[in-house]
């Protein structure tokens, strides 16, 4: 795991993609140096009443200028995350990051990058990432729930990409396992992140193929650093930390291998 730096960040812009759907980029001194794809960071509210930060995966890292762009959805009015959409260029938030454990990307093995709701942009840096290495061929494969296609002109942009929506407006009508079937789409591994009904289904798949499957949880979290075993999922192993058969999503995750955990 990287080192981890608690910073007071600068946003530099941010803007609504999307209802609900905020985009804003940081400027950090030292996370984006050591941060990598399918890692988050955690917010902190600068109002004194909300203790517990906020965790919000990475869409995109810039080492090199030291940035970081948040795609995140606003959950409720009050909440801390409808307080960050209020953020604008020139403000300044305490950011801790990089957190958890990132994707490890097999070499040579064609990939199902997969995202589906909001586990979307943590998916479009790792697409960015593999295709700057040059580290293996890929397919992504997006689901939404309508037409509010949120960064799908990006992921475009980094090669092919396949929709599913549920309500066929775009793409295939279904989930993203209904996109690979009829668009007859075929890989060796899996990465994806999305809503636990898509990654245990994901899960099965891989398993009746006999691919690899890595898996991105995007839960509520709270400390954000495996202290308070607010994010618990099961797993077949024991956990060292807590000698139970679980393991923490922000500590040893957020990405598992999926036949390491129960869904």
């Amino acid at each position: 795991m990287s080192e981890k730096f608690q910073e007071n960040v600068t946003v530099l812009k941010q803007q609504c993609i999307g209802k609900d759907i905020y985009d804003m980029t940081i400027q950090t001194k030292h996370i984006a140096g050591h941060a990598k794809a399918g890692q988050f960071v955690s917010l902190y509210s600068n109002d004194a009443s909300k203790l517990l930060p906020r965790p919000i995966s990475l869409c995109g890292i810039d080492a090199e200028a030291g940035t970081l762009r948040l795609v995140y959805r606003v959950t409720g009015e009050g909440t801390g995350t409808e307080e960050f959409s209020r953020l604008k260029a020139g403000d300044t938030i305490r950011v801790l990051g990089p957190l958890g454990n990132g994707f490890t990307v097999e070499p040579g093995k064609k990939a199902f990058l997969i995202g589906g709701g909001i586990g979307i942009p943590p998916m479009l840096e790792l697409a960015k990432s593999i295709k700057a290495a040059g580290t293996c061929e890929f397919v992504s494969v997006m689901g939404y729930r309508d037409a509010q296609t949120f960064l799908l002109d990006e992921f475009k942009e980094q090669g092919d990409c396949y929709v599913a929506t549920e309500d066929g407006s775009v793409g295939a009508k279904g989930n993203v396992l209904d996109a690979m079937k009829e668009y007859k789409l075929n890989a060796d591994v899996i990465y994806a992140c999305g809503p636990t009904p898509m990654l245990r289904a994901l899960k099965a798949y891989a398993a009746e193929q006999g691919m690899t499957c890595y898996i991105s949880m995007e839960e509520r979290m709270a400390c954000g650093i495996g202290a308070c075993l607010a994010c618990v999922c099961d797993s077949k192993e024991k956990d060292a930390h807590s000698n139970v058969k679980n393991k923490r999503i922000c500590k040893e995750g957020p990405v598992f291998l999926a036949e390491e955990v129960d869904l």
